[in-house]
């Protein structure tokens, strides 16, 4: 198999696996969604720190002692992926998976939004009008739901958020990842504690099942990523980029047929015009692409190694 087609082949394998992510946080419901953040957090440090150790490429990651800029931003990114994670586990242990695939159709448009308002940005009518009908998107299921789609906003925002802010971290992703878990490891453990203390924790309250689950957090937290990594060292990002419609169209599969989440008709109707507002940026995207017109990705500079 040649560099691309495997490239290809580990960009799926990445998305899918994401994508189906979802059954196995499905199998956790019953036990505190905070808790289960916090456990995925330490078991991820172990797992990540015992590939660091493994392949012996803790060198990368000493190098961020005394670089209090990088620091500071790797946990910004940590805290948007917290906020990510506790709120898309929430939602699959509460019944809410069809609102996780909206959050992550949304997030593609998310990044452009964020490229305005932070950035000042300037947009093409396409991608306004995309923005326009995620809006209106917004509004029928506000109407329909009776309160904004909070959930798969914070989805959206969070994961458009921390892709942007991980453009100004100059590492790998595994030194990245296993930074970031490192400094949410003492709010992890805080997390963990509370929860145990007060007779609603992961090991106070899970089955025998879900004894041998949790400790798996860690792996299924890594691999994709490590598969995602892969992949971008072979194939580029053009090439990427749709595969990740994979992980909300899994979501949405599993939600509607499997776990029989309500489809109403302004729901789908919401959907539905996220999925236009999608074909009509992506669209517009791959225009842009061939004619040598800059895509909407914000130029953000690294923090260098020695800030």
């Amino acid at each position: 198999m040649d560099r691309t087609r495997l490239g290809v082949v580990y960009g799926l394998g990445a998305y899918v696996l994401w994508g189906f992510l979802t059954v196995y946080w499905k199998e956790l419901s019953g036990l505190n969604a905070f808790g289960l953040i916090g456990q995925r957090i330490i078991w991820a440090v172990v797992f990540l720190g015992a590939i660091l150790a493994i392949t012996r490429r803790t060198a990368e990651l000493r190098t961020v002692r005394h670089r209090p800029k990088l620091v500071l931003t790797a946990a910004l990114a940590a805290v948007l992926l917290t906020a990510n994670w506790t709120t898309y586990v929430w939602c699959v242990t509460h019944d809410n998976v069809v609102e996780t695939a909206l959050g992550y159709f949304m997030a593609p448009l998310g990044i452009v939004a964020i490229g305005v308002v932070v950035l000042h940005e300037h947009l093409r009518r396409a991608q306004i009008a995309a923005l326009a009908l995620v809006g209106v998107a917004i509004i029928v299921l506000t109407a329909g739901y009776g309160r904004v789609p909070w959930f798969a906003l914070i989805l959206a925002i969070s994961w458009s958020g921390y892709g942007l802010i991980k453009k100004l971290v100059p590492l790998g992703p595994l030194s990245s990842l296993t930074l970031e878990t490192l400094l949410l490891l003492p709010v992890a453990l805080i997390f963990v504690g509370a929860t145990e203390a007060a007779g609603d924790g992961v090991f106070a309250n899970a089955t025998t099942l879900q004894l041998v689950l949790v400790p798996l957090a860690g792996a299924v937290t890594a691999i994709p990523l490590l598969l995602f990594a892969a992949a971008a060292h072979r194939v580029p990002l053009t090439t990427l980029g749709p595969l990740q419609y994979a992980v909300p169209v899994i979501n949405f599969v599993l939600g509607v047929a499997i776990y029989d989440e309500a489809m109403p008709t302004w729901r789908l109707a919401g959907f539905a015009l996220v999925w236009v507002a999608l074909a009509v940026f992506t669209v517009d995207g791959l225009r842009a692409a061939r004619s040598g017109t800059p895509l909407p990705s914000p130029e953000l500079e690294p923090v260098p190694l020695d800030g």
